[in-house]
Order: C-alpha cells, then sequence, then structure tokens
C-alpha cells in the first residue's frame, strides 16, 4: 500500500508581512500536492529567538527606497532572547505601524494589517499569513507546542526555554550548562535549573530529526540557505526539494492568495 505523500517546509514567522521566499515555499508545496495529492505541513518554528527573524522589508512607493520594519516588544530582554512565541507586541506598536504602512502599501492588505490582533509576535504573524490566505488548507505545526514536544525524539544538541529575571527566555544547553549568547564571544550564565522536555526544542543542526519524528514527511521543500546545513543523509526517507525561485526573496510579500 502506497503512502500518501506528506508535503512539508519550515521556517520562523518571518515578518508581519512574510518575506517572499516563504511565500515561494508555499507555493512549491502546493505545486507538488496538484502532482501527487497528500496534505501540506508548515513546521512553523516559533520556538526561534532571534528578532531579525521578523523584519519586514517594504519600498516605499514613491522612492522605491527599501526599509526595514519590525515589531516594538514590551522589554528590551524580550526582544534579544525570549523565543517568538512569548515576545509580547507593545500596546502602541500597530497603531504606530498602521499609521506608516500607506507609505508604502494601499488596498485590502491595509484593512487586514488593521483587524489582525494578537499578544505575540508569532501570533501576530501567523494571524496576519492567514488573513492573507497564505494557510488556507495547510496544517501548521508549531515547535512552540508542549504537546510536540513531549512526543519528539531527544536531541544532543538543544535549547531550553526557562524564566530568566521575569521573563522567559531561549538558553542554550552546552557542557551542562544554560548560557544566553549575548554577541561574539560574550555570554550569560544562567543559574542552574530544573527542566522538562516539553522547554526543549533543537537547534538548527538537530532541527530536522526532531520534526521528523513527529510529523513524518515524504517530501520537504528546502529554502536556498537551508542547502547549506540540511543533513539528509539523517533522512534518507524523504525527498528533498527546494523551493522554486521568486524574485527579491528577503523582501515582504504583500498580495493576497498566493
Amino acid at each position: 500500500m502506497s503512502v500518501e505523500p506528506t508535503i512539508a517546509f519550515g521556517q520562523q514567522p518571518c515578518g508581519f508581512f512574510p518575506r517572499r521566499f516563504l511565500v515561494a515555499k508555499v507555493r512549491t508545496a502546493r505545486r507538488l500536492q496538484a502532482e501527487m495529492g497528500g496534505r501540506i505541513v508548515f513546521f512553523c518554528h516559533d520556538s526561534d529567538h532571534d528578532p531579525r527573524e521578523t523584519q519586514t522589508i517594504l519600498r516605499r512607493r514613491t522612492t522605491g527606497e527599501a526599509e526595514k520594519l519590525n515589531f516594538a516588544v514590551v522589554t528590551k530582554l524580550q526582544r534579544k532572547f525570549s523565543p517568538l512565541y512569548v515576545k509580547r507586541i507593545t500596546g502602541d506598536w500597530q497603531g504606530k505601524t498602521l499609521r506608516r504602512l500607506p507609505n508604502y502599501l494601499d488596498g485590502e492588505v491595509i484593512d487586514l494589517f488593521r483587524k489582525t490582533s494578537a499578544e505575540t509576535v508569532a501570533d501576530f504573524c501567523l494571524e496576519m499569513y492567514r488573513h492573507m490566505g497564505l494557510l488556507d488548507r495547510i496544517d501548521v505545526v508549531r515547535s512552540s507546542d508542549p504537546a510536540l514536544r513531549r512526543r519528539a525524539c531527544d536531541v544532543s544538541d538543544y535549547f531550553v526555554d526557562v524564566p530568566y529575571e521575569g521573563e522567559i527566555v531561549r538558553a542554550r544547553a552546552q557542557d551542562g550548562v544554560l548560557r544566553l549568547h549575548k554577541g561574539g564571544e560574550s555570554f550569560i550564565t544562567l543559574p542552574a535549573a530544573a527542566y522538562a522536555k516539553e522547554q526543549i526544542s533543537p537547534t538548527r543542526d538537530t532541527r530536522l530529526l526532531w520534526m521528523q519524528s513527529v510529523i513524518g514527511c515524504t517530501h520537504y521543500v528546502t529554502g536556498a540557505g537551508e542547502q547549506a546545513y540540511l543533513h539528509q543523509e539523517e533522512a534518507p526517507e524523504i525527498t528533498f526539494i527546494r523551493r522554486d525561485g521568486i524574485e527579491n526573496s528577503d523582501e515582504a510579500y504583500t498580495a493576497l492568495s498566493p
């Protein structure tokens, strides 16, 4: 009996309007589904903490100049070290951003931004992507989900979500201690703390096997950067497909129903 295809792709939340490389992954997955059937799974790595992941690059309508916009979150500690599913958006960010959007956009997409409401960065991104039609008929699996974390395989290299100075931070487990990377060769070593599997998420190098242990995909759509670090030999059951090309891949996608 043949196995129904499960076509997966992975990505961190990548801007309040999604970057175009995510749209390219979606289009590639939909093309494969049209050819072979099956279902599509978006592995949303909302456990990542890097605020640069959610930079949203838009171009001014008058000059064509590219500008970077991003979320404002409630504390500096959250901005630098909290996972995206924890980073809380400031109360005035959406209103301020809404006033700026006509410099870059017009039409329905601004109204979709206006009606999107969420407390955290990851939730806002996913809600916006849904409003834009990006996730229609796609199963979203989030790396922050405690149930998923409990089912996932053990990995030797990982991060742990732990309390620190009144916030939840994502610390790297190394040499028996938990550390926050401040930049360069500078680290903060956290006090020793017990933690459970529900607090663990993988590093870049262990993410594929961790994800696959839960999703069990047959096909995986890769981005250009993933080609350089994915250990494809670790998952011989997966057929890896490079995403279709798209212009200005790092910029924001602002159309509807890609």
